[in-house]
This record gives C-alpha cells, sequence and structure tokens, in this order.
C-alpha cells in the first residue's frame, strides 16, 4: 500500500481519517480500544479530533494488520517495540519523527551461514500459540 498524503493541518476528523486510510470509521474506534498510543483529543462538540502523529501511528496500523498479516496482540507487540526503539520525544519546538511505514521497514537478515538458524518458531507462529493460550485461560 502506499502511504496516504496527508493534507497540511495539525488535526483530523474520524471521517477524514477514515477516507484517508480506506477504512470505516468504527474500525478506527476499535483500534483506538486496542492501542493505548492512539487517544484522540475532543473538541468541545465531543468530535474525536486525530492529530498528525495518531494518523501516522494508524497508517502504521493498518499496514501491519492489513499488509503484513499480524494479529492485533502482534501488532500491539511490534507497535511497543518500535515506539521502545525510539529516541526520546524531541524537545518543545524540535519535529518529531514518524514511524517506518511497514513497506518501507528494511527485510530480515538471514542468519550468517557460518552460524546454525536457531530452532525458536517464526515471530507469527509465537504470536498465533500466545493467542490460543490466551483464549484457553479464558474459556477454562
Amino acid at each position: 500500500m502506499d502511504r496516504p498524503r496527508l493534507p497540511e493541518k495539525p488535526y483530523f476528523r474520524i471521517g477524514e481519517v477514515a477516507e484517508l486510510l480506506g477504512v470505516e470509521t468504527y474500525v478506527l474506534r476499535y483500534w483506538e480500544s486496542e492501542f493505548p498510543q492512539l487517544r484522540p483529543v475532543r473538541a468541545p462538540s465531543r468530535q474525536r479530533l486525530y492529530r498528525r502523529a495518531d494518523v501516522e501511528t494508524l497508517v502504521y496500523i493498518k499496514g501491519l494488520l492489513h499488509e503484513q498479516g499480524y494479529t492485533i496482540a502482534g501488532a500491539k507487540r511490534r507497535l511497543a517495540e518500535v515506539k521502545a526503539a525510539q529516541p526520546a520525544p524531541p524537545a518543545k519546538g524540535q519535529q518529531r519523527l514518524a514511524l517506518v511505514p511497514p513497506s518501507a521497514e528494511p527485510a530480515p537478515s538471514p542468519p550468517p551461514q557460518d552460524q546454525p538458524a536457531s530452532q525458536a518458531p517464526p515471530p507469527v507462529v509465537k504470536e498465533v500459540l500466545d493467542e490460543l493460550r490466551d483464549l484457553l485461560k479464558k474459556l477454562s
């Protein structure tokens, strides 16, 4: 997916963000409930107003879920990893770096040939197993 071109403005209404991302507004509200990083401000009319950084985070989340096939739990972990790896927020007046969209992330490098590959399951398998364990706990 090509990264949507964001208009030069500080706030976006939920309908604008939904149109930019090509998803329904209820999807954005659901993602907001699942990802603590998303906290749009509220206008006096109670309308959600997403900051530019929120929209960039939503673009990243959509890429993880729709393009790379992450589960919600896996996307949460990946987003937390990316946020933790970023430097501290810039001082007032400095520009903030946006998340790198999933399509621009470099592919993981293969293990060196002189060392055997680890026998750990691929990350996707681990995510599915974690989700299954969570479901079994809820059903027990």
